[in-house]
């Protein structure tokens, strides 16, 4: 399934953000600026995914923002969360970001 570049841009700016945009792994008020204007877009492209959107508006954890992650960015979601918390020199450690 294809998605806008602009959603793509702003969801990894959010995740490659995770320390400015989360606290104690729920979005604060910058972060859910930025979902809500990806969000925007999403629904309008793809009115299919509007309730993964309403669950992450009602509850917006760090899973669940994954969660829209992985439906648009694939696995390079969960790339761009360890990049964000262990930096580029980090090892492969094996911890399992994914439940």
């Amino acid at each position: 399934m294809r998605f806008g570049p602009d959603v793509k841009s702003l969801l990894r700016k959010l995740i490659l953000g995770y320390s400015l945009y989360f606290s104690n792994g729920i979005l604060n008020s910058e972060g859910r600026k930025i979902f809500e204007e990806l969000a925007r877009m999403l629904i309008y492209e793809h009115p299919e995914y509007k309730s993964v959107v309403k669950k992450v508006r009602n509850n917006p954890t760090l899973e669940n923002v994954l969660k829209v992650g992985r439906i648009v960015l694939g696995d390079e979601a969960d790339r761009l969360l360890e990049l964000a918390i262990y930096g580029p020199y980090s090892y492969n450690i094996g911890i399992k970001l994914r439940s």
